[in-house]
């Protein structure tokens, strides 16, 4: 029996929270947040029996083992670091940090402590990815992929009031687009198609009421030679009903056909000459996006348990921050950023 503290209880702690709530063999303990009556909402929602306002007071009052962050970026080094310093496992949301040097850091140290850490990086957990995945192994498309483009439309960014019910932080970000909802994307990229040798990005600001940029064109060159498109953009609204179920659609081409992800979940296999089918497979829409959340904990407790590595670890997620470092490096400088270079 794992005991888990939950960190920082805002908008998207309470995905958390649900899904180790029904987690075999964990006991959710805790919920710790600066402000109490926040913390006290959730704590009873969930029905979690202690309440704390900082994470000394949690050390002092209970034993536990995992320590699960969910706060603001420029929290998670000194947290990490605390939790380190007193033998907790962590799994940590994104963004990782600030700025990337703060990130390196952060990986750096957990690297050299006696802790396991991981990234709660949650969307190439989600059930579509895994499943077009598995066919991409399987090489139902072909040995050799031509192409894999997503286009993303989340729909909240178009008002004079955008974000304020929700993630009112997302208003004052200089970086918005990339740095917090493209990165999913990147890393859902690598998963599918491994690292990439070089980008191409253009961004903008289509909401004049925010500060950072809310939509973009950017082109991947991966070292398989395979090509990628993310045309993304939270300012127009997608078809679906629920645009936070799958964000977007996705296409991927290969030698021997196509898989099309719809935004409801749903997808296509076309191979050459023959007609498009349906891929039978389960996805549900439970907690959040397919309930990628639970499957995230889930392959952390899975790994602490037999002692394999994190598919998201630090030092992979660097790699996640390299390609975002890039992509602002190509928007800034209007030219194509090589990883190497």
């Amino acid at each position: 029996m794992f005991r888990v503290v939950c960190i920082g209880a805002g908008y998207f702690a309470r995905f958390h929270v649900e899904a180790w709530k029904r987690m075999p063999g964990v006991e959710l303990v805790a919920i710790c947040d600066h402000e109490q009556a926040k913390a006290e909402r959730l704590a009873a929602e969930f029905q979690v029996g202690n309440v704390f306002t900082s994470i000394e007071q949690v050390t002092e009052s209970l034993s536990y083992d995992i320590i699960d962050i969910i706060t603001p970026p420029k929290t998670h080094l000194s947290l990490c670091l605390y939790a380190a310093a007193h033998g907790k496992h962590i799994i940590c949301q994104k963004p990782l940090a600030p700025d990337f040097k703060e990130a390196q850091e952060l990986v750096s140290k957990m690297q050299a402590s006696e802790v396991r850490f991981m990234v709660h990086e949650n969307f190439r957990f989600q059930p579509w990815y895994r499943k077009i995945k598995n066919l991409l192994e399987e090489g139902i498309i072909g040995d050799e992929i031509f192409s894999i483009n997503h286009r993303m439309r989340t729909g909240d960014g178009w008002s004079d009031g955008a974000y304020l019910e929700r993630q009112p932080y997302f208003r004052k970000m200089p970086r918005l687009l990339i740095y917090e909802t493209g990165i999913h994307f990147v890393d859902v990229f690598r998963f599918l198609q491994g690292e990439v040798r070089s980008v191409y990005a253009r961004l903008r600001k289509l909401n004049p009421h925010i500060v950072g940029e809310d939509a973009g064109l950017v082109w991947f060159e991966f070292e398989n030679g395979c090509q990628g498109i993310l045309d993304a953009n939270r300012y127009n609204e997608p078809r679906t009903k629920n645009p936070r179920y799958t964000f977007g659609e996705m296409l991927i081409e290969g030698k021997k056909g196509t898989i099309r992800l719809e935004e409801s979940g749903a997808i296509f296999l076309k191979e050459l000459g023959a007609q498009e089918i349906e891929i039978a497979y389960s996805h549900k829409d439970i907690n959040f996006a397919g309930d990628c959340v639970f499957f995230t904990q889930q392959h952390f407790l899975h790994c602490l348990q037999t002692g394999e590595a994190f598919e998201t670890n630090g030092p992979d997620y660097l790699n996640n921050l390299l390609l975002q470092e890039a992509i602002y490096k190509s928007a800034q400088d209007q030219v194509e950023v090589t990883l190497d270079s």
